[in-house]
């Protein structure tokens, strides 16, 4: 994708000089034609009517030699803005897209973070469980064991019982 966007980025660069070296040279064009101030210092006796007249001449002389030149650059820069502004459209579009699947992505993460968090949560109340059993258990074990010796205390005083009772004959 960011190959696309490189591409479309350089073909961009290159209309955008197209168009730029276009514009200087229909500006050159224009900037050959003499002003009223070029025309006064040519012609200091002439009024500034008769001046206006001489460059309107000029103009016009200028723009039946240079009309189809001109119409040809027009057409050149309207179709270079033409491919400028679908070029624009379509890297809109891309970024329009990117920053979808951005968001999406982002919120794909948050949903991630979400669930580790719960899961730390939930490994935090099962090692409360286990400490808890492990108490237990150790009272319990101690019990048993407690249990255990009474138990073989009372089997042996009820072995010792029976032995006095087998020695007083009965």
């Amino acid at each position: 994708m960011d190959k696309d966007i490189n591409i479309w980025k350089q073909r961009n660069e290159i209309l955008h000089k197209k168009v730029n070296r276009q514009m200087d040279e229909i500006k050159n064009l224009n900037e050959k034609g003499e002003t009223i101030f070029d025309l006064a210092r040519k012609y200091p006796n002439k009024t500034y009517k008769e001046l206006e007249s001489y460059r309107d001449a000029d103009r016009q002389e200028e723009a039946q030699q240079i009309s189809p030149i001109e119409i040809n650059w027009k057409k050149r820069a309207q179709e270079a803005e033409g491919e400028m502004s679908i070029l624009k459209g379509i890297e809109t579009n891309r970024v329009k897209e990117a920053q979808a699947r951005s968001n999406q992505l982002q919120d794909e993460i948050d949903r991630v973070k979400k669930d580790n968090n719960d899961l730390f949560l939930r490994i935090a109340e099962l090692t409360e469980v286990e400490e808890s059993h492990r108490k237990t258990n150790g009272k319990l074990q101690e019990r048993l064991s407690e249990v255990e010796e009474d138990n073989k205390k009372l089997s042996n005083q009820v072995e010792d019982k029976i032995n006095q009772l087998r020695k007083s004959g009965m």
